[in-house]
């Protein structure tokens, strides 16, 4: 021990702590950028919307200034049918199509997993629709099926599933159909790289283990794999499910929200409502409400993934 930490030690001062206090100083240091950065980028324009919201700010009559009106906007929302409509149209979207999504996804994944020459072409090319931009993507599809002669039309007729071609854009029942399979065919390559992600994670003795005590495929499949994915699954899950209830790209470019609003959702409407309508009050407060829903199905998902992770290292 050296005589300036003697002396130390005999003015009662802590060298180890000393130390710790440097490093935590240090580490502060290092985040502190970091944290200014998701403060400026993340919190404030949250903060910004917030304080939006509770006051009356419409470009269209700038004369009536932004005085407080607080919690009058998201009452007209919630009071509003419209609101309640685009909601629903999103429920519908994000239910259906990442429900198809996580079956197709899940067969991909399955079939990339297997040894096959060939098999890294095969990856990098089933994620070229993934790469693709969401607008390119949705206009690509837009072509597709409009109009009676477009190509969709045509290939259901040659090959006899339809007697007559259809005009897709015209009912609601209808228009849903190619923008629930562009968002399925665009974003199934991502679900299925996550997937593939965690079948590559199962040690393959498991399955050696199934087949001595005699378990076919399907019995392999069932008590094997699809536990032990769960949370690959549930990953998987959160990531398009909050993706899908923020849709707005893919709708714009396809239907813009038609015919009149049958296939409109909640990203949509608030974009109407803040760069069509100007009604930025209203419209931050329907921004508000979103990622209100959206934090509540990433707290709810966090919650069953860490449950199912507690539960599989049990």
């Amino acid at each position: 021990m050296s005589v300036s930490e003697s002396e130390g030690l005999l003015r009662g001062a802590d060298p180890i702590r000393g130390v710790e206090r440097q490093e935590a100083r240090l580490a502060w240091g290092l985040v502190l950028p970091a944290v200014g950065t998701i403060l400026l980028v993340a919190l404030f324009p949250l903060a910004w919307t917030v304080w939006e919201s509770v006051h009356l700010h419409d470009l269209r009559m700038p004369w009536l200034g932004r005085p407080f009106i607080g919690a009058a906007n998201y009452l007209e929302a919630l009071g509003d049918p419209r609101f309640w409509g685009a909601l629903g149209h999103t429920a519908f979207f994000a239910a259906t199509s990442v429900g198809l999504e996580l079956i197709l996804g899940l067969g991909l994944a399955l079939a990339m997993n297997r040894a096959f020459r060939g098999r890294g072409l095969v990856r990098a090319a089933i994620l070229v629709p993934w790469a693709i931009p969401t607008v390119v993507a949705g206009l690509l599809w837009r072509f597709m099926f409009a109009g009676e002669g477009g190509i969709v039309n045509e290939t259901l007729l040659d090959l006899g599933l339809l007697r007559e071609p259809l005009v897709w854009f015209i009912e609601a029942e209808t228009a849903w159909v190619p923008v629930i399979l562009a968002d399925v065919w665009k974003t199934t390559p991502f679900v299925a790289l996550l997937l593939l992600a965690g079948l590559q994670n199962i040690d393959a003795s498991l399955y050696e283990a199934a087949r001595i005590d005699g378990a076919a495929a399907w019995g392999q499949f069932r008590h094997v794999t699809l536990p032990l994915l769960k949370p690959a699954i549930l990953v998987a899950l959160i990531f398009r499910t909050l993706d899908a209830f923020r849709v707005f790209d893919l709708v714009y470019a396809l239907t813009g929200g038609g015919p009149g609003t049958s296939t409109e959702p909640i990203a949509l409407y608030t974009f109407n409502a803040l760069l069509q309508n100007l009604r930025f009050g209203y419209g931050s407060a329907l921004s508000v409400i979103v990622f209100a829903i959206t934090f509540g199905l990433a707290l709810i998902y966090i919650r069953l993934l860490g449950a199912e992770l507690t539960g599989s290292k049990r």
